[in-house]
Formats: structure tokens, sequence, C-alpha cells
């Protein structure tokens, strides 16, 4: 680690300007959550494996910025040379580099991996002490990653519409319709899961999200994927050239940006079979030339692309993507009830067999019963569980089912004080033993062709504490409430979030993170634009109706337990008895299907309303899941969904 900071270091003298600091952020030239293993640079020089975070270096001092869900791995994985900056209780990076570094510092970011909101918050910032923001010429980590792993060269497919419900011309259309009203006359696609939503395509560029490595430019006459062509057979090009689709080299895009913002796109392809029929109204050629701008969405757009168009000729607003691939059609609705079936049924297959494993190899009392581990010895090295080896299983199990392609994130599977550790990531050379007398939490989830899934459940196989116990109540407890809400439309998650916190905040408790994402239809994992949580921006975009978001409070205890339930929700319009201001009002249905441990439940502290709530639900559980049950599975699942009472 001292060596790359060492090599960066003089890279940073040696630059034209000398550079005082060097900003390294997780994101790649698609501002993505996740990221190949190409585009880890932020991990590569701090050693942090999160997925979320940001590194400065400077002459004398290197820190790094994250959120609550990785204080406890940053402190964990952070060598001595490196600072761990809270995010919500430090300075931000911004605010660090005016107030430390000198006047007219140059400060150095690689364009192509910052947001245009990013980088101009920076800019902002950075001119109270006339310090600059530098794009530099070329990425300055890769020049030192000496092993840095190749682009990947993973095919395109095509996501046919039994599974995507509307065809590429219809998506066209309507962004064709809503650049005319925008009065634009383009727009510049980066995020990767809109790319591939919009063109009804999908890869495998990016470990556990479908995605391809791809841009789009859409104009009111033309549709450009910008992708290595190495990437596209003959017969997925043609596919999408039929959809009036050009295909470009992934390079291109730059001096295509160029080109569009000199309106010369259009004529320097001659194409205007992209169209497709669109504008059969003459209303965009009557409009063309009233429509001069370029949207832009400044929270996905690089930096690079964006100092290439003309600042008084932009739109800078939420791309129209972002919105229309959160409210679901009815078949991916459909997939996505579908696909929770099958991965209940998985989650299920494995409570049943880690329960047998419990007791065969560590002598717990079990799943349903309470007692302390009778202290069994572990007969054969080779019968050692893992949460890395149990992990693996839980794969395995869902592996069997229709139209499984992989995982939705690494699972999280974590014992005792490691589930306390909120996005835990389990190492084979490093994780722990499950044991019978500590909490155990896995939060995983699954990539199907007809949907995305992602489902939180908390056990323990022995005793647990009362204080254990408590605590998993009041987060059980939360979880219903939030699931169980309604609420007029207009209303967004930040208004929502508190519901799923009071029954933690009763007891002085709390969790540093949201409460609920977005979720993709065969994409990605974590999808916006609307979120359930206290940051300021899930007041952006109210709840809608056809939406997915999941419901996931927690309560950690460092160096102790964790816990987190959650499951996924579809908003849906609700059957008010009264519609006070004609607003009509939503409520959620949920989709995710698996039983919450009765013996991790002090049944006194739920109301009468939360016991009918939990029986129905399992009841539901039972119904919906006992046809992909044998009869062993069945058994247990029917214990584990008995109906209780306080």
């Amino acid at each position: 680690m001292a060596e790359i900071l060492s090599a960066l270091r003089s890279l940073m003298a040696s630059h034209s300007p000398p550079l005082h600091a060097l900003i390294v952020p997780s994101e790649d030239y698609h501002q993505s959550e996740y990221v190949s293993d190409r585009d880890k640079r932020r991990e590569f020089v701090s050693g942090f494996t999160g997925s979320a975070g940001l590194a400065l270096i400077t002459k004398d001092e290197a820190r790094l910025w994250t959120d609550g869900r990785y204080f406890l791995q940053a402190m964990q994985q952070l060598s001595d040379q490196w600072q761990l900056m809270r995010i919500g209780e430090d300075p931000s990076v911004d605010s660090w580099i005016s107030d430390n570094l000198p006047r007219e510092a140059a400060i150095g970011v690689d364009p192509w991996c910052v947001s245009v909101d990013t980088a101009q918050r920076w800019e902002r910032a950075f001119a109270k002490n006339q310090q600059k923001l530098i794009q530099t010429s070329s990425n300055l980590v890769d020049e030192v990653w000496k092993n840095q792993p190749p682009a990947e060269t993973n095919p395109v497919i095509v996501h046919p519409l039994e599974f995507a419900g509307r065809s590429v011309a219809e998506k066209l259309k309507d962004m064709r319709e809503k650049l005319a009203i925008e009065r634009a006359r383009g727009i510049i696609i980066t995020a990767l899961d809109e790319v591939a939503w919009l063109y009804n395509i999908r890869g495998s560029d990016v470990s556990y999200c479908p995605v391809v490595h791809a841009f789009a430019i859409v104009t009111l006459n033309s549709a450009f994927l910008y992708v290595d062509k190495r990437k596209v057979s003959s017969k997925v090009s043609s596919s999408i050239q039929e959809n009036g689709i050009e295909v470009r080299e992934y390079g291109a895009v730059s001096s295509d940006v160029a080109l569009l913002a000199s309106n010369q796109l259009d004529k320097d392809t001659g194409l205007s079979s992209g169209r497709n029929d669109v504008c059969e109204t003459g209303t965009c050629e009557a409009e063309e030339n009233n429509n001069d701008l370029i949207w832009v969405d400044p929270a996905s757009c690089c930096y690079a692309l964006f100092s290439k168009l003309d600042a008084k000729k932009m739109l800078l607003q939420q791309s129209p993507l972002a919105l229309a691939k959160a409210l679901k059609n009815p078949v991916e609705l459909d997939g996505l009830r579908n696909a929770h079936i099958r991965d209940g049924a998985a989650v299920v297959q494995y409570l049943v067999w880690l329960d047998k494993q419990m007791q065969e190899i560590y002598g717990a009392s079990g799943y349903f019963l309470e007692g302390k581990g009778a202290s069994k010895k572990r007969s054969r090295e080779t019968m050692k569980l893992t949460e890395v080896t149990a992990s693996d299983k839980l794969e395995g199990f869902r592996a069997t089912k229709e139209h499984f392609r992989g995982l939705s994130f690494p699972t999280i599977s974590s014992v005792g004080p490691n589930a306390a550790v909120i996005h835990y990531s389990p190492q084979p050379e490093t994780c722990a033993e499950l044991d019978p007398d500590s909490i155990y939490l896995f939060d995983s989830g699954a990539q199907y062709l007809d949907g995305t899934t992602d489902i939180t459940r908390t056990v323990h196989f022995g005793k647990p504490s009362e204080h254990e116990k408590a605590c998993y109540t009041s987060v059980l407890k939360g979880h219903i409430a939030l699931g169980n809400a309604r609420f007029p439309n207009g209303t967004n998650g930040h208004a929502l979030d508190i519901l799923a916190r009071i029954p933690l905040w009763r007891y002085g408790l709390d969790y540093r993170h949201g409460t609920g994402h977005g979720i993709g239809s065969y994409l990605n994992v974590h999808e916006g634009p609307h979120l359930i949580s206290f940051r300021p921006q899930a007041r952006n975009v109210p709840l809608q109706a056809s939406m997915t978001v999941t419901d996931e409070p927690g309560y950690y205890a460092d160096g102790n337990f964790g816990i987190r339930l959650e499951n996924v929700l579809v908003i849906k319009e609700a059957d008010t008895e009264f519609n006070f201001g004609d607003k009509g009002y939503l409520s959620f249905e949920h989709i995710t299907w698996a039983p919450y441990q009765i013996k991790l439940i002090d049944l006194n502290l739920l109301t009468p309303e939360e016991i009918e709530w939990l029986n129905t639900y399992h009841s539901k559980c039972r119904e919906i899941l006992a046809p992909s049950m044998d009869k062993n599975e069945l058994d247990w699942l029917e214990k584990a969904t008995e109906p209780v009472s306080a």
C-alpha cells in the first residue's frame, strides 16, 4: 500500500500543473454503484472493499470517506497510513479540502469517474480559496496499477419481450415524446441499467449486475449504442439494428457527444430510420428547429462528456428513464412475483438444511427449541460450517431454480459480531465458523431472467438473550409498521422512513442505513430514483403505484450481534374507505416469502394487530411455497409458520 501511495504522489508532483491532492472515487465511467474488477481503483489504492467511498491522497496524507454501512469494515481494512472520515459525522471531502489545503491548490480527478453534480459541487467549494479542480488527461491510478484486470468482453444478450414486457420501439417512442416536451433534440444516457432497460439488452460486465459497459445517445431521429463491438454477435447486432439503433465502438461516444453538441451527429450518419415512425404526427419535424437542448442527467453523466457540451444549450435534469424503469409494467411485476416465490423456496430449503446441520454438527437446540449448545465436538474437520460454506450452500439451492442467472450481490452471511458489520462480506480465509450460541444474519438475493431478489432473515439456533429478542421484536415491529402503511399519492420515502424506526427509538436504538431501495427487473439490486430513507434525496421522488421497494430496518450492537429483516414490496393503489382531497391512496404488497423466527420474537411486545399480521403472512408463506417443497421441507415450513398468540 505504501508503494502505491508513493508512486501516485510522484505522478501528482510531475503532473502539469502539479497536484496538491488526488481524488479517487469508487465509481466507473457510468457512475455505477457496483463496478467491474478493472474499475475498482479506490479499492486498489486503499484496501477498503466496500461499494461506497472516496479516497483522497495529498502530499502527506491519505483519507477515506464512507457511509455508516461501512464504518466498522473500513476500520478493519484500512492500514495505518489511512484515516477514516465518517460521512455525516466528519467534514465532507470538499469542505475538508477547502479548509485544509493551501490557497490556489490544484486537486486532480479523472473526469470520467465523477458526475456533473459532484464535480460542480466541488468546484463551488474550492472556489472559496481559489482552489481548482483539475481534470487529469489519464487516470493516474491506472498508470501505477501494474496488474490491472483487463476490460470485460462478455457477450451482449437480447432481453426477450416475454420478460421485458415492453418493446424497444415503444420505449424509444416514449423517450422521443419526452424530448419534444422538454425542447431537447437529444439525450446522453450513461447509467448502465438505463441503457440496458431502454434497448432491452443485458450482459455480465459487472459482477452481480446483468449490465453491459455501454453508452447511448438518442435524438429525435436516431439512436446509438456505444459498446465494444467484440461483445455483439451478428445475431444480436441485427436485432439491435432492427430497432433503428446504430452500434458504434465504446470509445466513439466522446467524439459523438462533440458532434451532437454542434448538431452534426444525425447529419454525420445519414440515419433517419431510428425514428421508427414514432413522429407520425409530424410533431418532431415541426419542432426540430425549436428543440436545441441536449438532455444530461447530472447525477449519472460523467464530467468528461459534459465538458464537451455547450452549457447554454443543456437540459440538466434527471433522466426520464430513471422513473420509467422504476414503474414496472404488468409483465415485469408478474415476473418479480414469480421470481420471489422460487427464491423464497430456496431460502426455506436452506433454513431446513442449516437447522439440521447446526443440530448434527454442533449439538444446537435448533431453529425451534431454545437451549444452549450441547458443546458437541465436531468429529471431523471436514464438517466445519463457516459463513462462506453456508452461503455457498444457499447459492446452490438458488441455482436449481428456473431462470437463475447468478446472485444479485455478494451474500452477507454473518455470525455474531460480524452481523453488526452492516455490509459484511465474508472471505474464505478469515470468515467465522457458525456458532449455535450466536445470532446468524444472512442478506442475499439472486438474478433471475424474470426478476431480481433481495431478502434478509436473522436466526438463532440456540438460546437467544432477552435483549436479542427485544431488539429482534423491535425491528420486526418497524418492518410490519412500514409494510402496513397507507399513504396519499405524492408521499415520498423520507416521510415514511420514521415508521420503521419508531419501535427502536422507544428504547433509544436506531440504525445507520436507509430503510428501503427500489429493485430492478433482472437489473440492479439497488434501483432509484425513489428510496425510503432519512437521507434528503429520499424527498426527491414520490412513491408511486407499480414501483418496488424494500422494507429493511435493522439494529446493530457493535462487537456483539446484528439484526435485519428485509422483504421486497410492490406499491399498489389502496382500497380506502374515503379519498380525502381526491389524491388517491397507496399501500404495499409483500412479494417476499420466508418465515420470521418465532423463537426470536417476544410475543408480549406485539399488539394483537401485529400478531394477526404475522399469522396471516405465515399462512400465505405456507400456501405459496408448499408446491415447491418436499415432505420434509413442508413439515419444517408448517412448524415454522404455526399460528402464535401472546
